[in-house]
């Protein structure tokens, strides 16, 4: 069963951010609009290269009224090495999410079991804490902060703009749709 317009499960899990440990629950989820993202592992070879590009657009995720969460199933002490040790993820300001039980990427179905990993997972989650895009993908893909700013803003639109769709490559300012007997078989 998908996730998308369910409510983000409860959680509590220790995080990495500016040189601090914290805790985040899915409480600190409420109240902005959040994205959440997965990753297979720290000291990897992908996951640099993506956390990297989030930081790089992160300025653009907080005028937006976002705050970023990467996480993955290794512990907020390895995050904090490697934080120190990568240039890369040396430019994350966003939290890093610990979920070293395995819980959080459980339930949000991105773990592979046998591997103790999650999957490449982004959520998209509303100020209310309801999950609105659900991507998952395989491992060895990289994702793009760009696109993932262009579905937040198409997300944020239409919770703004009841009845009206973004259509394919919609991004700020384009046109939207609105759904009618008149439209069907004219698009």
């Amino acid at each position: 069963m998908s996730l998308v317009n369910t409510t983000v499960p409860p959680f509590r899990v220790h995080a990495y951010q500016d040189g601090a440990f914290l805790e985040v629950t899915d409480d600190d989820l409420r109240g902005q609009w959040s994205v959440l993202v997965f990753y297979p592992g720290d000291f990897t070879f992908v996951c640099p290269t993506e956390l990297e590009d989030l930081a790089d657009r992160y300025d653009e995720f907080r005028a937006l009224g976002v705050e970023v969460y990467g996480a993955s199933t290794d512990s907020h002490f390895a995050h904090k090495a490697w934080h120190a040790t990568s240039a890369a993820v040396g430019k994350v300001r966003y939290p890093l999410l610990a979920d070293p039980t395995l819980r959080l990427s459980r339930a949000f179905d991105v773990l592979v079991e046998e591997d103790g990993q999650a999957l490449r997972g982004t959520f998209v989650i509303d100020p209310e804490g309801t999950i609105r895009t659900v991507e998952v993908h395989d491992a060895g893909i990289g994702r793009d902060a760009a696109e993932l700013l262009r579905k937040v803003r198409a997300a944020q639109y239409i919770t703004a703009h009841p009845g009206e769709v973004c259509p394919a490559r919609w991004d700020d300012g384009a046109d939207t749709l609105t759904p009618s007997l008149e439209l069907v078989g004219r698009i």
